[in-house]
């Protein structure tokens, strides 16, 4: 099937010479097209450029887009969207003076999360996923990246596998799954951490590789959580299983976690809230991605990843919603690009390039997703009739998606 989309105010994102990612004040560079148009064949990106120059064309379908703005989907690389039930009582309890440790030391936090994910069937913890994915999808998400974590016993964090497994079978949205077993410690093992890491090594890892139900190996590098010799050694086992780092740290502290994922060739180092110089120097000319969730630092009060050291340093930067039901319930990247703008001081040109192909590099989809391309992904936002991309970060409480396309057919 062949699309046209005709009368573009301006094609965002367009990389005629493949990409896979940007860095530094390449990061400032959007390139567009105005009064532009956009053919695609079956699923992919077959041609673009100025009307003027379109070609004599058969279309089975053709979509006027004067006005409106087109660009490629989000690429959210840093989700938990996996769980069940929610934590709205620690909203309050947050609001009531408590402090996201204090709530974790009281049988919170991740381990609630991981207590209602085990008493919940693996149907009734998809039908509750799958409906989060949707909202997503609508929203403008096109590649998304899953973690598991919420199980904390093999069982448990198997089914979450398989949950992500079946969703990436049932929906058109590329989808990646980590695992995360290294989410937290149970509360049985909470004396005896190493037999918690045995736990996750020698049962979690043989079973996961068995079955192929993850693609990256995850750990949360944090005070009270996992160490960076722990981390390491997961990280290591991880990776002799084939599967590829990535990890959370620097959310509360920095502990050397950046320099560990740096070490492992980590996809991505993610949250980065508290950041000092050798973290940033650690990062030069590494294969890593940096990843900001601002809309955890939102939700929690806490520190935003620098963005504007970290970028005038030469770094590249992504940007992920983590979607999950303690820190971030929401799974909106047209907020997280406008947070971003707003309270990171990154420029529209800069926020939008984190959010789509720097945010496909994190998720290891850069050569399919995340730019106009040839031959990439017919992945887009067609916007609502707009002033200019501007608008995007500025209205930030107005959903200005008119349309989504995924691999090459609208959502319903």
């Amino acid at each position: 099937m062949t699309t046209l989309i005709i009368n573009i105010k301006e094609l965002l994102q367009v990389r005629e010479t493949p990409v896979y990612k940007v860095s530094g004040p390449e990061m400032a560079i959007l390139p567009t097209i105005k009064n532009a148009f956009l053919i695609l064949k079956d699923n992919l990106i077959a041609d673009f450029g100025a009307m003027e120059n379109l070609p004599e064309i058969t279309a089975d379908k053709i979509i006027d887009a004067s006005g409106r703005i087109v660009l490629p989907t989000w690429c959210d690389s840093h989700t938990h969207i996996v769980y069940a039930g929610n934590r709205e009582q620690e909203f309050v309890d947050r609001i009531n003076g408590f402090s996201y440790e204090e709530i974790a030391n009281r049988g919170g936090g991740i381990l609630n999360s991981a207590k209602k994910l085990n008493e919940t069937s693996e149907e009734e913890i998809y039908e509750q996923s799958r409906l989060r994915l949707e909202e997503v999808m609508n929203l403008g998400t096109g590649a998304i990246e899953i973690k598991s974590g919420y199980g904390l016993t093999v069982e448990g964090e198997l089914k979450m596998l398989r949950v992500i497994k079946k969703l990436a079978e049932n929906y058109p949205v590329a989808i990646k799954a980590t695992f995360l077993g290294a989410h937290a410690f149970p509360l049985h093992y909470k004396e005896n951490k190493a037999g918690y890491i045995e736990e996750i090594i020698t049962k979690m890892l043989p079973e996961i590789s068995k079955n192929k139900l993850a693609d990256y190996i995850d750990v949360f590098c944090e005070s009270g959580y996992f160490s960076v010799e722990e981390t390491e050694k997961i990280m290591e086992a991880g990776i002799q299983f084939g599967l590829k780092p990535k990890i959370h740290v620097n959310q509360f502290n920095s502990i050397g976690g950046i320099q560990s994922g740096v070490k492992f060739k980590a996809l991505s180092v993610d949250h980065l809230e508290i950041m000092n110089i050798e973290d940033i120097e650690a990062l030069k000319d590494s294969e890593t991605m940096p990843v900001a969730l601002p809309s955890c630092s939102y939700f929690l009060s806490i520190p935003y990843t620098p963005a504007r050291e970290m970028i005038k340093a030469g770094l590249p930067l992504a940007l992920a919603t983590d979607f999950n039901p303690g820190s971030t319930p929401s799974g909106n990247m047209n907020f997280v690009v406008a947070t971003a703008c707003i309270k990171m001081k990154m420029t529209p040109e800069e926020a939008i390039n984190a959010a789509t192909i720097n945010g496909a590099y994190a998720m290891g989809v850069s050569k399919t997703h995340g730019s106009i391309t040839k031959g990439k992904k017919a992945n887009l936002i067609i916007s609502k009739p707009i002033s200019s991309y501007y608008q995007i970060p500025y209205a930030f409480g107005s959903n200005l998606i008119e349309s989504v396309i995924i691999e090459g057919k609208l959502l319903a």
